[in-house]
């Protein structure tokens, strides 16, 4: 049942106590819960959502599709606000086809009429090897064998 199944994010909640309610039309109340709901929409491609919440000044016309990438952990490093300004360093891990890779972007957010918007970000890729005996890059704390390099 979709109220059961975990937040993409990470958050301990279900989806829809958790980013299911922003992509159903509340108001992310911080940059972090923007950043955390943009995450979860990246994952479940609901690109919709992504270009409502990017900021009209710096928003592309379009998202290019992109069903070969699955996410697979969202990690927030830092976090804050300070009056209509707010920033996110967040690390996503994802994989394509076979390999593994971590996004970090240093984010920033503005906030307009009650709205926080995605204004634009650093972002940085690393490709991961993660070894058979290695901690899984899920972070699900299992053996990457048994986890994530099994399928």
């Amino acid at each position: 049942m979709a109220k059961q199944r975990p937040c993409p994010c990470g958050d301990s909640q279900a989806y829809l106590a958790c980013c299911g309610r922003y992509h159903a039309g509340t108001p992310a109340p911080s940059p972090e819960a923007l950043m955390r709901s943009r995450y979860s929409a990246f994952a479940l491609q609901l690109d919709d959502y992504l270009l409502a919440t990017w900021h009209a000044s710096t928003r592309p016309a379009s998202l290019p599709g992109d069903e070969s990438t699955r996410w697979v952990r969202l990690e927030v490093l830092e976090s804050g606000e300070s009056g209509a300004q707010g920033h996110v360093r967040f690390r996503a891990t994802f994989r394509e086809g076979r390999r593994w890779a971590a996004l970090e972007e240093a984010s920033r957010f503005v906030r307009e009429a009650g709205h926080w918007y995605y204004l634009d970000g650093r972002p940085r890729v690393a490709r991961l090897k993660p070894g058979r005996n290695d901690p899984c890059v899920c972070g699900s704390g299992r053996k990457f064998k048994v986890c994530c390099g099994g399928t």
